[in-house]
């Protein structure tokens, strides 16, 4: 068995019945209601519809549809469009365009500037620090407890809970 049987019989649409996928593919063009789809999947009942919608199948399944049919038949006619509206009067439509089209290329994200970017590596660099000093003052620690005290230059004192008093009458004596 090939590569691409074995994925075809995994994907949740083409392991539906014909009628189960038919009605997938209604749903995905909309507009038609539960009496309309009935006779098509060759259901005497509307409500067996209504039903079919709830089973746990239909959700990944009808993602799976959506997927492949945008994948194949909107995607380039999604991007052309993208493509034509950088030509468009508005500015903010030229912009909005070429935004999507950067995030579609992956040369952009979703939420990013360049301050945001700066401040992401930031935390990223003070929680780095803090786990750094956290994993020292464990190492070190024999009683088993132990309080972290980080000050605003990030620097930790290591303060014991039987020694607390001591430390506040020794910055009293300094």
């Amino acid at each position: 068995m090939s590569k691409k049987q074995d994925g075809a019989r995994n994907d949740p649409f083409s392991s539906l019945t014909k009628a189960q996928q038919t009605l997938v593919i209604l749903d995905f063009e909309g507009g038609h209601s539960n009496k309309e789809i009935a006779p098509k999947l060759g259901l005497k009942n509307e409500t067996t519809v209504s039903h079919w919608r709830k089973r746990s199948w239909y959700e990944p399944a009808f993602n799976a549809y959506a997927s492949k049919t945008v994948r194949g038949k909107y995607k380039s006619l999604a991007l052309r469009t993208l493509i034509d509206l950088l030509d468009a009067r508005s500015e903010m439509v030229k912009l909005q365009a070429a935004t999507s089209i950067l995030k579609l290329s992956g040369m952009l994200s979703d939420n990013s500037t360049p301050e945001l970017d700066k401040a992401k590596v930031r935390k990223a660099n003070a929680e780095a620090d803090i786990a750094e000093q956290k994993a020292k003052l464990l190492k070190n620690d024999k009683t088993g407890i132990t309080k972290i005290v980080f000050t605003d230059d990030m620097k930790s004192d290591k303060e014991d809970d039987t020694d607390q008093k001591g430390d506040e009458s020794d910055g009293a004596n300094t």
